[in-house]
């Protein structure tokens, strides 16, 4: 199975990958089968009525992550990559005084908005913590269609169908690839082989599917992801949710330009640059900002942190060292994903800034000139530190203590990167071995802290 660099990196909107933009398209897609129709409920009339149900996680954490927004945002024809907020408002506004949607290619489907998303607290639907259900009825009440969807971390949405015969859509799963390495045993060896970099054999792959466009694609990625980097470190105020977690990118900042020419600053003060920019990425992405999935949004802040600090920090930085950075970051986020997971739901916190974490190593290891096998030391490296780490946010809310482990994970990073390029690849535990030890350990790992806000941080602050 291919992923391509688009699947891995996907431009979206706070708070959630998982709870926020993987709802949002369920619900889009849903409006594709109403259209289809191929598939709705034999002797059913023409539907007249939807709605839909939250459950495992989705629902334990839905209200702080926006969740029932996201849900009608996407009933409404919104899809996260395009969303006008303006707009979106708008549309909320209207459906709010009629109770109506008005589907092109279908009509008008009565919705209330107050009550056609429902929590359900109970046990999770089987095939995923995060699960939903659609459902369209008739004039008579009928059921019309009904599908079930899960949603699988990054913005991966997949129906019941999809889910039980692992039909993971990729980028063009027909297409032959040049180098279709699914573990990184296959990709050190092809790269042996070929003699090319991981980053040339992701793009020969990439460019094999008709990418014509791929440093255009490249190139809006971390347009994107700078963009929010520098929003986030202009805009202060309190994060929304009732937390009332203080924005701090800003006025750190504001603390470390003012520092810069100083011959008495602390040599760790690179620490904080790094902080800062992840930082500045969670902050916007816990307002509902445009960030980019990273490969998760809960995780959004720590590739673009490093590639910032490549930029900014690093001697010999450059733009193609840029686009191999991403290249390189999506083939071990690729291989993460193939073979254990990056949802916070299923594996909890390793599986999000710990794959974020291990990606960075990889491409700022790449950009900085290591061979293949130092990169994938530095992404085991990276991700062996974050092993066992729990996905606990207080109050569902992806700010506590999620913004700031961004940070860490890109500090985390850059020394996974450093040590890396200090050995020559040679090392005990491989990245393969890390990797299923991480599914392992998200396997044998309670619910309690898996995103569901029930353990750790998230029930020990009682006045949250």
């Amino acid at each position: 199975m291919f992923l391509s660099v688009f699947d891995i990196f996907k431009v979206g909107v706070g708070p959630s990958s998982s709870h926020t933009m993987g709802p949002m398209l369920a619900a889009a897609r849903f409006l594709d089968a109403l259209r289809d129709g191929a598939d709705h409920v034999p002797g059913s009339g023409a539907a007249t009525r939807i709605e839909a149900t939250l459950h495992g996680s989705l629902a334990f954490t839905g209200k702080g992550h926006a969740t029932d927004r996201a849900v009608i945002l996407g009933l409404l024809g919104f899809v996260p990559d395009t969303l006008d907020p303006e707009e979106a408002e708008r549309r909320l506004a209207a459906l709010t005084e009629t109770g109506t949607i008005d589907v092109p290619g279908i009509g008008p489907l009565a919705f209330d908005p107050e009550k056609g998303v429902v929590f359900d607290y109970g046990p999770p639907l089987p095939g995923h913590a995060n699960g939903m259900v659609l459902r369209a009825f008739d004039a008579a009440g009928n059921l019309h269609l009904t599908e079930t969807y899960y949603s699988i971390g990054g913005g991966f949405v997949l129906t019941e169908r999809e889910l039980r015969t692992a039909d993971i859509k990729g980028d063009d799963a027909k297409v032959s690839r040049p180098w279709p390495f699914a573990n990184a045993v296959e990709m050190l060896a092809m790269s042996e082989t070929s003699g090319l970099s991981i980053a040339a054999m992701k793009r020969a792959n990439e460019t094999a599917g008709g990418h014509t466009t791929l440093d255009a694609g490249l190139d809006r990625l971390w347009s994107v992801m700078d963009a929010c980097i520098d929003r986030g470190l202009v805009t202060d105020g309190i994060l929304p949710g009732g937390l009332k977690v203080r924005r701090r990118a800003k006025a750190i900042h504001e603390a470390l330009q003012a520092e810069r020419g100083n011959n008495l600053a602390q040599p760790h003060t690179v620490n904080d640059w790094l902080s800062v920019y992840a930082m500045a990425v969670n902050e916007e992405n816990a307002a509902g900002g445009q960030v980019v999935t990273a490969p998760t949004n809960g995780a959004a802040g720590v590739v673009p942190a490093v590639i910032r600090y490549y930029r900014d920090h690093c001697v010999g930085a450059t733009h193609k060292g840029i686009r191999d950075f991403i290249l390189t970051a999506a083939a071990v986020g690729g291989i993460i994903k193939t073979n254990a997971s990056i949802s916070g739901a299923e594996v909890g916190c390793q599986g999000e800034v710990g794959s974020a974490s291990a990606m960075a190593a990889a491409g700022l290891c790449a950009a900085l000139g290591g061979t293949p096998q130092q990169v994938e030391n530095a992404a085991e490296i990276a991700l062996e530190h974050h092993l066992g780490m729990t996905c606990d946010p207080v109050k569902g809310l992806v700010q506590v203590p999620c913004i700031e482990r961004n940070g860490l994970g890109a500090i985390k990073a850059v020394a996974a990167a450093s040590l890396a390029l200090r050995g020559d690849g040679i090392h005990v535990v491989p990245l393969d071995v890390c990797i299923e030890t991480m599914r392992q350990t998200g396997h044998d790992m309670s619910v309690k802290y898996k995103e569901t806000s029930t353990g750790g941080l998230a029930v020990n602050l009682p006045e949250c």
